[in-house]
């Protein structure tokens, strides 16, 4: 920077070294509580083994965290300029720290679904909090290094997560999955108290506060969140407590809506969606939240259905997104100083929806050689994606709305992974179910080939005497029903492709956004 630009940064947005490791011990505690997601649902099994959980309780343990996560990131905008940054992510960190240490003493299902709604709720805080920071603590020259930097963390986290859960679980046992919190919780908390000094507390915010907004956006969220994780399991509205809670969440996002936009002092201040940046921002967050959380679901589905991998050998072949990710970032900030914006994001969702194409040729015989490619551009394309819409999103807005909008944000990326997984979870179901009936008719009674491949399996198992025949047939049900799971997967890919470059021909929606100016209050047009 030149001698007048330094001149030009307010003190705000100094940066000294007590503020870069602050900042680095916050991305740090956010690294934590999107990583605990991903590095439990790799060991779901062993969890429900140690506490003697039913297949229908045991999913309680991710979508109790989600629920609550989902409901404390928008709130998380009010408590940051009410209680400072400070106060709010140590909170935040100790509470997930505490939490963490008793999902970790859990003896029942109940327990560990109680601590881990806690744990999602005080652990949302510091994602966005981390976001806002970015953009209103350093000055706007600094973003090309930060915005990586915080975009590799939110997408690492995940890609990462089955491997280190796989890892944990198989070197030592599911309750270090919690108990690898509670040393780096603690120093992250002590680090931020110490270092944080970057805004004051407002505490007249909370003499406003709006608990019938509160309560309408926690059940208005909850029971979408619910909706979306457990209806395709369950067949969406035929099941009564899906139904109800559909009901539930568009009652309470009627009045939550009607609530914000009434009153004076909101729970939430929905006027950052004037903005056209920032909501095309949202869109385009939305859509990548289905990349990040829908493919890092989509590939472990693969190798352990179909291929028959275990988490660990799953974790390793899924690391490679990582890799792609950690040495993509700098090359990534370094490209945002140079090239327009929307044409990097552009590029982002081009590079995804080739990924999903060429995944869309995915047969039984794939191993970590024919994913390799699909992987690369993945890891790639997110960070090509992430940076440009974090910068559009947030970077154009006055510093006093980033706190706000920076929850809004998350929260879209969010929802856009919860949608993204209810929606291809139905979609492969109701496509297999369509290739297991088309299979069906072509190996009917009557087709030679089946019946002579019937006949050689029946060989096979004339050794076990009466039972040869019945499993064969077993055996070909085996075989009709994993192709039935590649095609329906093939599918799914390829209509991933379709939605990507359909992102593609929004992008003129953003406009260019001006030089942010060195007190970073820059404004989109």
């Amino acid at each position: 920077m030149s001698a007048a630009a330094v001149a030009a940064v307010p003190p705000s947005q100094a940066v000294t070294p007590r503020k870069v490791i602050a900042f680095t011990a916050m991305v740090f505690g956010m690294f934590m509580a999107i990583l605990d997601i991903q590095i439990v649902s790799a060991s779901l099994a062993e969890i429900q083994a140690g506490l003697s959980a039913s297949s229908d309780e045991i999913p309680w343990v991710q979508t109790s965290y989600l629920i609550a996560e989902v409901i404390m990131i928008p709130l998380s905008g009010l408590l940051s300029r009410a209680l400072s940054t400070r106060v709010l992510f140590t909170a935040s960190a100790l509470g997930f720290t505490l939490m963490s240490l008793m999902c970790a003493q859990s003896q029942t299902i109940n327990e560990m679904i109680l601590w881990r709604t806690l744990q999602g709720f005080v652990g949302g805080a510091m994602i966005p909090t981390v976001f806002a920071t970015a953009f209103t603590a350093f000055p706007p020259s600094k973003r090309s290094t930060i915005s990586p930097l915080i975009g590799m963390v939110a997408t690492l986290a995940p890609t990462i997560g089955p491997t280190a859960g796989g890892y944990l679980t198989d070197l030592f046992s599911w309750h270090w999955l919690f108990l690898v919190n509670v040393v780096p919780g603690c120093l992250v908390a002590a680090a931020v108290w110490s270092l944080v000094d970057f805004d004051k507390p407002d505490w007249h915010l909370l003499e406003n506060f709006d608990w019938t907004g509160f309560i309408s956006m926690a059940l208005f969220l909850g029971a979408l969140e619910y909706v979306l994780e457990e209806g395709s399991a369950n067949d969406w509205f035929n099941d009564d407590a899906i139904l109800i809670a559909a009901i539930v969440s568009a009652a309470s996002g009627i009045l939550f809506f009607w609530r914000t936009l009434r009153i004076k002092y909101p729970i939430v201040d929905l006027t950052a969606f004037t903005d056209r940046n920032f909501w095309t921002g949202c869109l385009f967050s939305f859509v990548m939240g289905v990349g990040l959380y829908g493919l890092t679901y989509l590939y472990p589905v693969y190798l352990s259905r179909v291929r028959g991998y275990s988490a660990l050998m799953i974790g390793e072949t899924m690391f490679l997104t990582g890799i792609v990710m950690f040495f993509a970032a700098p090359i990534v900030g370094r490209l945002s100083t140079k090239m327009d914006l929307r044409v990097m994001m552009a590029i982002g969702f081009m590079g995804f929806g080739l990924g999903t194409y060429l995944a869309s040729g995915i047969t039984k015989d794939w191993t970590f050689d024919e994913l390799v490619l699909p992987q690369v551009l993945r890891g790639f394309s997110l960070m090509m994606c992430m940076v440009p819409i974090n910068n559009l999103s947030l970077g154009t807005l006055a510093p006093q709305r980033v706190k706000n909008a920076s929850g809004l944000f998350n929260l879209t990326r969010n929802l856009g992974g919860a949608v993204g997984l209810a929606v291809i979870n139905t979609l492969m179901n109701e496509r297999m179910d369509l290739h297991l009936s088309r299979f069906r008719e072509s190996i009917a009674w009557g087709h030679t080939k089946a019946e002579e491949v019937l006949t050689a399996f029946a060989t096979q198992f004339q050794g076990i005497g009466t039972e040869a025949d019945l499993m064969a047939l077993k055996q070909m049900e085996k075989i009709i029903r994993r192709e039935a799971q590649v095609f329906a997967m093939s599918d799914v890919f390829l209509a991933l492709t379709f939605l990507f470059f359909a992102l593609v021909l929004m992008v003129p929606l953003t406009r260019k956004p001006r030089p942010a100016p060195a007190g970073g209050g820059g404004g989109g047009h």
